[in-house]
């Protein structure tokens, strides 16, 4: 197919129906821009011969030197079948590194080709987007890749390659059926607990009698699955080899090719069983062909053979490609006509990936439902906007509805208007210049004479403009949902907090974002400037994009940072927030080598937080500018990207800042050589830590039990508050790290209740809050457990954190955490909370977060811990006291429990602000003395039980999955040696000499790995590394010898090597805290057998 024009392009752009927004998604190597450039051959951008090796969609230097892609590139293409068909492919990056790239795309797209290599298989991050497109709802297709390597690499069989591709079809439809099972369980689990809520009592009574049993397996048999897995009988499958131009679908649709065999005496096709040798159609027909071509062109060179195969395929080779010395030109040539891949897959995707009229109204209900709220319980207005996303309106009077899912940088010369004019253009702009010039002489022979009549000199005075500097301009890769975009056009930019119902409520009915419209929470209004179409690495100007394209916008860079919802209704509510498998973990402090060039800095990196989704950009309270990002090579991008085009200058980048964890344990029952440790030395310690606690502070005001209880008193002595921590079960911390969102959404869903506002709940959110709760009733067992679930008084850091905060204050009923699952008359619940709310008790709460924000090791955040609050007093003096100070008359109860910081403020500071806003009375009550002192007495009460525990540091863990031979094993598990990391388990993949080991390995140790590792096995290993989780460090850092055996057998100083106490020291020496070393330890002269001088 020859090149396609613009005009042609934005004909098909017209037609929704035949539409298809498709993005190529796979594990790194696996061939994804190969595939990609096939694609682009096909509509003439490129060449055929150069596809595979011009990476078309990799337009950065970087791309091409490391030949991986980093970032999502999106082009339209058009394809005729019956019909005409308008392609928009997004090609994503393979790397875990790049992953957000990957949802960017995959949040825009209604289908998927999912590619794996067929020598390698199912691979981590084949899992990772098959799970990132089913959570956006769009449809895959398979292409499994690199066949070729099956033939000339591992040397196979076509009857072997068949089982293994086989093996590779059970692979990837297991993760797909793993997903499925667990969407039905959900649904079904639903269901049932609708069923017991209208029949409660008769479930009552089956249960009392013992004659229920629940049947998992009834919604999976109930469930349609038909369409779910991948199959060549479904025409959902493709074989190729992108980077030799061919591939074919099977066209067999009534039953599978491999039931049946061909039978060579009787020259008819029966059941396999019949057939002797037992070979199926598929090999025998398909596989053995392309087996045979394959020997006779590149291993043997039978020049005969493959000129009788060229003459039985009617192909036609040109004299250079038959005489080429590299015989897979000529075999390009040959099958790139035989089995031409683009065909089959673009008829394949054409065929069964959805339309964007074809959206599900599933999808439409997930993407407009934020937060807690349920779709029903949004306005009506809001509602009605499912019809336009469905119907893919794209009239005058329809709403238009645009999703940016990132924002891009590119230089501002490369835009369409600046970009260098085509010889046409030139003669067009050559005859308009002769023409004005003409004009203009006219006129200035006619303004020359009027001046000479009235005797003025004439001056000409030209304006020196300096050339304008390299500058980036950002453009928004979006799609229109609903409605037609148009250039010029002002649209409402939705935050993702943005309240639908609020805005409605504000702003007059019927307003556009024309009007001059009031200040609406997270609401503002752009121009869209430009529109564009994406087309790789050049862009095409339009003036109008319909519905269901995928298209750029500029102008938005200063109301959109990374993504966000666009629309001329103030109805629309913001799209769920992108789902981002790579957390950004790896951090660096950046610099300017010249301080003066420091405000470039600032801004560079304000751009580059806008032009990469992952990347996060932070000012700690030292003043250091922190990058944070998703690993080395993303860092490394990051880094050229801030030389390069955002900052342009020179910077130095820090080693990077390793995250560290604090926590407590059980006390050991062993020491450090493996003797029984004694009650006594409990004791000791505990004294020990009660003395270096009680150095810098009056022994009268704090007193630590021989039980590990520290109790303190603030400085005026009107309050005591008394303190225990307990390590949290392992079970326990993971879980609140897991449900971090969902605590928060607590928290907002208590702070709403204690304003006395009313919050509609999804019955979803509310289904996930009990069985948090569940969950931790289940964990938290035994004695010291008892009722605690109940008494949880707050989470922490951050009121969201994987810390707790118990009160067993005794006489102390404060609301619970868990009202709304019981929740009632909200007006009687806010009565109620003001009646059994004592005062100050934020004062506890916000000291508890103070504490586990920084610990006491090295200042790092606190993580499975639990304190609980065993006593506190505040004497009757303390509020005539605290009335005196600010000169009231009077503190009546309910002025201070208004006065109470709310849930929302994450720190004081936050707090703070809120206060100001209040009665002046009020303001000063809750912010005042007393609660300054509670506050830091809560902190240093819960640093000093935390110091009266064993304590321990927590490690940031690697999962490392390393692909590697035989030959290298031992050097793979060398250099995991040296790097302190753990092998879980290998296992060798069947078919080939491949191994994949599995391994766990600590961040602080994981710089340079993975050079080191491709220069110790000769790049044939290759490691992909993803953060999973936080690991105790088991070394004390604090640890000094105490027992006589290990004064035996660690010596008086105890200086062997401590890996936690290095991490600790190393913590603390950046953070500029002190750091107790000794530099000189023996100061003597050095003695050499030498005579002395």
């Amino acid at each position: 197919m020859g090149h396609t024009s613009l005009d042609k392009i934005i004909a098909l752009q017209r037609n929704p129906a035949n539409i298809r927004n498709l993005c190529i998604l796979a594990h790194v190597d696996h061939g994804k821009t190969t595939l990609a450039d096939c694609l682009v051959a096909s509509n003439g951008i490129i060449s055929t011969r150069l596809a595979g090796k011009l990476r078309y969609l990799d337009s950065r230097e970087d791309e091409q030197i490391r030949g991986i892609t980093m970032k999502s590139s999106a082009i339209s293409l058009h394809y005729r079948n019956d019909q005409d068909y308008l392609l928009n492919l997004i090609d994503s990056p393979g790397h875990i590194d790049f992953s957000s790239e990957v949802s960017t795309a995959v949040r825009l797209c209604d289908g998927a080709i999912i590619v794996v290599d067929a020598v390698e298989g199912v691979c981590p991050q084949t899992q990772a987007v098959l799970r990132q497109a089913w959570l956006e709802n769009i449809r895959p297709v398979l292409v499994i890749n690199k066949i070729d390597r099956l033939i000339l690499e591992l040397k196979l069989t076509s009857q072997e390659a068949y089982s293994h591709l086989q093996k590779i079809l059970e692979q990837v439809n297991a993760v797909t059926g793993t997903l499925f099972t667990s969407k039905v369980m959900e649904e079904r689990a639903e269901k049932e607990k609708k069923e017991e809520e209208v029949e409660e009592e008769e479930k009552e009574s089956k249960i009392l009698s013992g004659d229920q049993v629940y049947d998992w397996s009834a919604g999976l048999e109930e469930a349609d699955d038909s369409q779910l897995y991948f199959s060549p009988d479904q025409g959902n499958v493709v074989f190729a080899s992108a980077i030799d131009g061919w591939g074919f679908r099977p066209a067999c649709r009534t039953r599978p090719l491999a039931d049946f065999g061909f039978a060579i005496k009787s020259f008819h096709i029966q059941a396999v069983e019949q057939v002797k040798g037992k070979k199926q159609l598929f090999v025998q027909l398909v596989l053995d062909n392309i087996w045979s071509l394959y020997d006779a062109v590149v291993t043997r060179r039978d020049k005969e053979k493959v000129e009788k195969v060229i003459a039985s395929l009617g192909v036609k080779v040109l004299a250079r490609d038959s005489r080429h010395s590299d015989p897979k030109v000529l075999l390009s040539a040959i099958c790139s006509q035989w089995l031409p891949l683009a065909q089959a897959v673009l008829s394949m995707v054409c065929e069964k990936l959805p339309s964007p009229i074809d959206m599900t109204a599933e999808r439409v209900e997930k993407l407009m439902s934020v937060g807690p709220r349920r779709f029903d319980s949004l306005p009506e207005q809001t509602q009605e906007l499912k019809r336009a996303f469905l119907q893919c309106s794209s009239g005058e009077n329809d709403p238009l509805i645009i999703f940016v899912s990132k924002m891009f940088a590119v230089d501002t010369k490369t835009l369409p208007q600046n970009r260098p004019l085509t010889q046409e253009e030139i003669a067009q702009r050559r005859e308009l210049a002769r023409q004005r010039h003409a004009d203009r002489m006219a006129a200035d022979q006619t303004a020359a004479e009027s001046r000479s009549q009235e005797g003025q000199p004439g001056l000409t005075l030209k304006d020196s403009q300096p050339e304008e500097e390299d500058q980036q301009t950002f453009v928004a890769f979006a799609r229109v949902y609903s409605g037609v975009a148009k250039k010029g056009r002002r649209v409402f930019v939705l935050g993702p907090k943005y309240d639908p119902a609020q805005g409605l409520s504000m702003m007059p009915e019927g307003s556009s974002a024309w009007d001059r419209v009031p200040a609406v929470p997270h609401l503002s209004i752009c121009s869209m400037d430009s529109l564009y179409l994406l087309m790789g690495r050049e862009l095409e100007e339009l003036d109008e994009v319909p519905v269901g394209n995928v298209l750029g916008i500029r102008g938005l860079e200063e109301c959109v940072l990374k993504s966000a919802t666009l629309s001329t209704s103030p109805a629309c509510p913001p799209f769920i927030p992108l789902n981002f498998e790579a957390t950004p973990i790896l951090r660096v402090a950046i610099e300017p080598k010249h301080p003066s060039e420091m405000p470039k800095l600032v801004r560079g990196m304000r751009l580059l937080n806008q032009a990469d989704p992952c990347a996060e950009v932070l000012i700690q309270e030292t003043g250091e500018h922190v990058l944070v990002t998703a690993g080395e090579v993303h860092l490394q991008r990051c880094l050229d990207d801030l030389r390069k085009r955002f900052a342009k200058i020179e910077i130095s980048a820090s080693k990077p800042i390793i995250p560290f964890r604090e926590t407590v344990v059980r006390p050991p029952k062993v020491d450090m050589v493996n003797e029984d440790l004694g009650k006594q030395h409990k004791v000791a310690i505990i004294h020990q830590v009660k003395e270096e606690a009680s150095q810098g502070r009056p022994s009268d005001t704090l007193h630590v039990d021989h039980s590990g209880l520290v109790t303190l008193t603030t400085p005026n002595r009107l309050a005591t508050v008394s303190v225990r921590a307990i390590p949290l079960p392992q079970e326990v911390t993971c879980l609140l790290e897991s449900s971090t969102e969902l605590i928060r959404t607590l928290e907002q869903v208590n702070m709403s209740l204690r304003e006395g506002k009313s919050l509609d709940i999804s019955p979803r959110t509310l289904e996930a809050i009990a069985g948090l709760k569940a969950q931790l009733e289940s964990l938290l067992q035994g004695r010291k457990w008892r009722n605690a679930v109940e008494h949880i008084w707050a989470f922490g850091p951050r009121r969201y954190g994987p810390n707790i905060l118990l009160n067993l204050v005794e006489g102390y009923q404060r609301p619970s955490l868990w009202q709304c699952l019981g929740r009632g008359d909200q007006s009687g619940e806010a009565g109620a909370q003001a009646a059994g709310m004592r005062d100050l008790d934020n004062s506890i709460v916000s000291g508890f977060q103070l504490a586990t924000l920084s610990g006491p090791m090295c200042e790092e955040p606190l993580m499975g811990v639990c304190f609980s609050v065993e006593r506190w007093d505040i004497q009757s003096a303390a509020l005539p006291q605290h009335q005196d100070s600010l000169k009231e008359d009077s503190i009546s109860h309910g002025a201070l429990t208004d006065s109470r910081v709310e849930g929302s403020s994450e720190t004081w500071t936050a707090g703070l602000c809120q206060a100001r806003r209040r009665p002046q009375a009020a303001s000063a009550d809750c912010y005042g003395p007393v609660s300054g002192q509670l506050i830091a007495a809560m902190k240093e009460a819960c640093r000093h039980a935390f110091q009266a525990q064993p304590q321990r540091l927590m490690a940031a863990i690697y999962t490392c999955e390393i692909m590697a031979t035989a030959e290298v094993l031992g050097r793979v598990y060398g250099v995991l040696g040296k790097r302190e990391g753990r092998v879980l388990h290998e296992e060798m993949k069947e078919g080939t000499d491949m191994f994949i080991i599995k391994a766990v390995l600590p961040v602080a140790e994981s710089f340079g790995f993975a050079d080191e590792i491709r220069k110790r096995t000769s790049g044939l290993a290759s490691p992909q590394l993803v953060f999973s989780h936080w690991e105790v460090i088991s070394s004390d850092p604090c640890w000094v010898p105490t027992t006589e055996e290990e004064y035996l057998h660690f010596g008086e100083k105890a200086d062997s090597a401590n890996q936690a106490l290095k991490y600790m020291n190393a913590v603390r020496r950046r953070k500029g805290l002190y750091v107790e070393e000794k530099i000189v330890e023996h100061a003597e002269k050095q003695r050499t057998l030498g005579k002395n001088k």
